[in-house]
């Protein structure tokens, strides 16, 4: 075991499937020489050599469409867009080829490739390094959607991600690449080494791709939520006193439902959170699906905790981020008087 951030967990997944596949190979922008934007790939280039893990050109079309055709013939590319906000370029190639691919095949053909996106807000990236697309990709068939919380889960998830042979977008809560936040911006930054969750085998191991982990038991209400706002979650609970369930998707899609409609069941009340615009956004199937199955078991209407329905502002980033004060407030409504 070692003590690691969720960048050098991430790292350590590539390494070790490097090691243990030749056919898997990383490339991206800035991914090689680099080491990627945020270091995630530092001294891959240097371990396997240049045609294992390479820099390519600032285009995510070809990037993407090349990751197909590689998969296609049998390796297991895991690539990255530098920003999950600059992926639209290669949405055809994502949507309409990677995705559709063993269908379209009558499971001749495979993709099992794997797209790397660092996501989210709290930065001060503005309105086109904050962006949380993962709604996008949960609407296609045929894709998974993963966005760990923590460096154990990032690194035992994206094993299993390179190992899958379906197309995996696998995106990575930026804000939470050194250390867990709670969405309390003016206190200080807390690093993962505090963090049991911080404690990686340095080996293989996986995390099952279709698996929700509760953070935190609880007998109140369920909260479901992922990646950052896991965090902000677990810090209402305990600055309302209410005993929240807290549930991290892990994988949004395929979704472990079993486990959160067991929670829903056992609490009554549920809130739906995430950091993404609220119209269309997962937390939109989440309370749909919560509806389906547990109606009769609701002693409350769903609460959803968003972000809002414009692009994410820089001066008034706090504003947007779902934080503390807002979730607290959704508690208590769902809680009643």
């Amino acid at each position: 075991m070692a003590t690691m951030t969720m960048i050098q967990a991430l790292r350590s997944a590539m390494d070790v499937m490097l090691g243990r596949d030749a056919q898997v190979v990383v490339f991206g922008e800035d991914v090689g020489y680099f080491g990627g934007v945020f270091r995630c790939t530092e001294g891959l280039q240097a371990k396997y050599g240049q045609q294992r893990v390479f820099d390519s050109p600032i285009a995510e079309g070809g990037i993407v469409g090349t990751a197909i055709g590689m998969a296609a013939y049998g390796l297991r590319p895991v690539v990255e867009v530098q920003f999950a906000d600059y992926f639209y370029p290669a949405s055809d190639q994502i949507v309409s080829e990677a995705a559709r691919l063993r269908y379209r095949s009558a499971g001749d053909f495979t993709a099992p490739i794997v797209i790397r996106m660092p996501c989210g807000g709290g930065i001060y990236g503005g309105q086109t390094h904050s962006q949380s697309p993962e709604a996008l990709f949960t609407h296609v068939c045929g894709l998974r959607t993963v966005m760990p919380s923590n460096p154990y889960d990032a690194k035992g998830l994206l094993i299993a991600a390179i190992e899958c042979d379906d197309p995996v977008i696998f995106l990575e809560p930026k804000r939470i690449y050194n250390g867990p936040f709670d969405g309390h911006h003016d206190r200080p930054v807390v690093p993962w080494s505090t963090h049991p969750k911080s404690e990686v085998p340095e080996g293989h191991y996986t995390v099952a791709l279709e698996s929700a982990s509760i953070v935190r038991p609880g007998d109140d209400l369920t909260v479901l939520t992922y990646g950052t706002m896991v965090y902000v979650a677990e810090a209402a609970a305990r600055e309302t006193g209410i005993d929240a369930e807290v549930i991290d998707l892990r994988s949004l899609w395929p979704l472990d439902l079993p486990t959160l409609v067991e929670s829903v069941k056992k609490t009554g009340r549920c809130v739906v959170l995430h950091e993404a615009t609220r119209t269309s956004g997962f937390g939109a199937e989440l309370t749909a699906l919560i509806q389906e199955h547990c109606f009769f078991h609701l002693e409350a209407p769903i609460e959803r905790v968003t972000g809002y329905d414009t692009p994410y502002p820089h001066a008034l980033e706090w504003a947007y981020f779902p934080g503390p004060a807002r979730v607290s407030q959704a508690y208590r409504k769902v809680m009643g008087p």
